[in-house]
């Protein structure tokens, strides 16, 4: 045993000595795992499984909105008098109107659709007036 000059013992020689209790073995597996949850959740980045299947889920929506709001555009600018169109959206200053007159013009109803969802007239819209 390693004994320093003021007659405690080291830290090595303690560290050896040293023998837990049940209860304060238990207490600090639970502090521990309460504290890598702690850490975790909060900024190691871990989401529960609810908030994961929202998140994968606005994803979801806003990719399929930007391909639809693509395919829109593209529906009007293969239109032969498409520069004509442009100008008459561009002359109205109402949001719910522009979506409106997507809606009316079919550009954004997708295929297998019977009705134009109005994200994706709007974004539609908003894409075509700038």
């Amino acid at each position: 045993m390693a004994v320093q000059q003021n007659g405690k013992k080291s830290l090595g020689s303690r560290w050896e000595s040293y023998s837990p209790s049940k209860t304060a073995l238990f207490w600090s597996c639970v502090a521990t795992a309460a504290l890598t949850m702690i850490l975790g959740f909060g900024w190691g980045g871990w989401v529960t499984g609810g908030s994961s299947r929202a998140q994968s889920d606005t994803a979801a929506n806003a990719a399929r909105v930007e391909l639809a709001t693509t395919i829109c555009v593209d529906r009007f600018g293969a239109l032969p008098d498409a520069a004509a169109r442009r100008a008459e959206l561009a002359a109205i200053t109402n949001n719910s109107e522009r979506r409106q007159f997507v809606e009316t013009g079919g550009w954004a109803l997708m295929p297998g659709q019977t009705t134009t969802d109005r994200t994706i007239a709007t974004a539609c819209a908003t894409a075509l007036a700038v």
